[in-house]
């Protein structure tokens, strides 16, 4: 299934992940923010489980924000898994 996640607090605006139906991240993109990093985070996610992923990136922050890109797809993952 594929999902687009509004973030919230960071440079980056949308997040589209496509999960299966094992839980299993198949593809991350993000639409806005930094490039490189978030492809790089997009490569590192894929074919990983959503719970292990919120485990490693939820609560990550980015200088003086909140949040991050990272907590964001953690928050992104939690919402879908809450709705699987």
């Amino acid at each position: 299934m594929t999902y687009n996640y509004k973030t919230v607090g960071t440079c980056s605006r949308v997040i589209e992940l496509e999960i299966d139906e094992n839980e299993i991240i198949k593809g991350v993109h993000f639409i806005g923010g930094c490039n490189g990093n978030l492809q790089g985070i997009s490569a590192l996610v894929c074919g990983q489980k959503i719970d292990d992923v919120i485990k490693k990136l939820e609560g990550i922050k980015c200088g003086f924000k909140n949040t991050s890109c990272p907590d964001q797809l953690a928050q992104a993952l939690k919402e879908i898994k809450e709705n699987f």
